[in-house]
């Protein structure tokens, strides 16, 4: 009997660390071929310029108060509070040590396309790889070749303060496997070219859904309610539907549009508040062209109210 217990418990035992192993493996960082980031040539720098104020960088990375040229110091530190506790965006600036000057344009290709560290760790979504995965090598190789000609800064941000079991990556591949995508978030029939740029740089760099889209309780996006936009995952106030079925904005033209992402001002003669000011900053680099594209996209996504 005793024999028959031990036999049973092993094979349990065996069962268990296979099912432990197979999961491990599903869910393990995955990179992308090394030959993504081969022969991309040198870095167009002014194009990487527009890519770098389309990705919002300098909204996360440089210091709060920071105006002018002062923007452009990625030390980090900046806190987003969330209900798993708050992260601290790392120093990105092109200090070797503290930030990220000596990263290969893979490793800093497979960070902001995969989610995947220098290390090889998973990262956390609070940096929106999910919405970066979409961006093209050729942006990814421009946005870093403009990114290392800033000045570099020593300053190491403070790590996150996460609770158990948040403070495990290992449980982000889980959630990688549930809710990372590179896929469009809506498919759009006989889209326009223009609409197609709005929608590469919305879903893409310009990552609006991470803020502007309601999510569940383990931080994926609600289904069928991308851009309806929820309550500030940060605690105060609400982010606004920027769909066309929108109570506030739906009735937006895409000029109103544009020249809200250029001035800051709103049709009413409001002007843009909250957060929204850093990412305004960041539109108003864009060529015209690009918002415009914006405006035709957000234009042309499915209205929900």
């Amino acid at each position: 009997m005793a024999s028959t217990w031990i036999k049973g418990l092993g094979t349990l035992a065996v069962l268990g660390a296979a099912g432990f192993g197979a999961i491990l493996f599903v869910t393990a960082p995955d990179r992308q071929d090394p030959t993504v980031w081969a022969d991309l040539g040198e870095p167009d720098l002014a194009h990487g310029r527009e890519v770098f104020f389309a990705g919002g960088c300098t909204s996360c990375h440089a210091q709060a108060s920071a105006t002018g040229d002062a923007r452009l110091v990625l030390a980090g530190g900046a806190p987003l509070k969330s209900d798993f506790g708050t992260f601290h965006a790392p120093n990105i600036s092109s200090h070797p040590e503290a930030g990220i000057g000596a990263w290969t344009l893979a490793e800093f290709g497979d960070a902001m396309t995969r989610g995947v560290g220098r290390s090889g760790e998973h990262l956390y979504p609070s940096f929106p790889y999910g919405s970066y995965a979409r961006m093209t090598p050729k942006d990814i190789n421009d946005l870093y070749g403009f990114m290392k000609t800033l000045p570099a800064s020593d300053v190491v941000a403070p790590p996150h303060e996460l609770e158990f079991p948040f403070n495990q990556r290992l449980v982000l591949g889980g959630w990688k496997l549930l809710y990372f995508t590179d896929a469009p978030r809506v498919e759009l029939a006989d889209a326009s070219d223009m609409v197609k740029r709005g929608q590469y740089l919305v879903e893409g760099p310009g990552h609006c859904g991470e803020c502007h889209t309601p999510r569940n309780a383990l931080g994926g996006f609600e289904t069928g309610r991308w851009l309806a936009g929820g309550p500030n995952p940060e605690g105060e106030g609400t982010i606004p539907n920027i769909t066309p079925g929108s109570k506030s904005m739906g009735s937006w033209s895409e000029g109103d549009i544009v020249t809200y992402l250029e001035s800051g001002f709103t049709p009413d003669y409001d002007s843009v508040g909250g957060s929204m000011v850093e990412v305004q900053k960041n539109m108003a680099e864009l060529t015209s062209g690009d918002r415009e594209a914006i405006a035709a996209y957000l234009k042309a996504v499915p209205s929900v109210e």
